[in-house]
């Protein structure tokens, strides 16, 4: 699939789904201690999490860095709209924002 047709894709799941989270590995298993630190945060929300593992398909990972022009994973969207990785969203939850974003 070319960059284009991807990027469309990323975007049409980061609308349709309220949170979503492009990771290393999935949130039942995740690869990184980042991803598992932001899954963890995220499952504070009690709200569901669509997760992508980039680790399994790597053309969709170079799409997702030129999508956000952010360089790392796990990227997290809330409400369609690129939050950031694990410790943007650890540090929304410890003050109390991540819940706010997520309503």
């Amino acid at each position: 699939m070319e960059q284009d047709a991807l990027k469309k894709k990323i975007e049409e799941t980061v609308k349709s789904n309220p949170i979503v989270i492009f990771m290393k590995g999935t949130k039942e298993f995740p690869m990184c201690g980042f991803s598992a630190r932001a899954v963890q945060v995220l499952q504070t929300l009690k709200k569901p999490i669509f997760d992508i593992d980039v680790l399994s398909d790597d053309p969709l990972w170079g799409a997702l860095e030129e999508y956000t022009q952010w360089p790392t994973v796990p990227q997290i969207f809330i409400n369609g709209e690129f939050v950031g990785g694990c410790d943007i969203v650890t540090e929304l939850h410890e003050r109390g924002e991540l819940e706010k974003m997520a309503q």
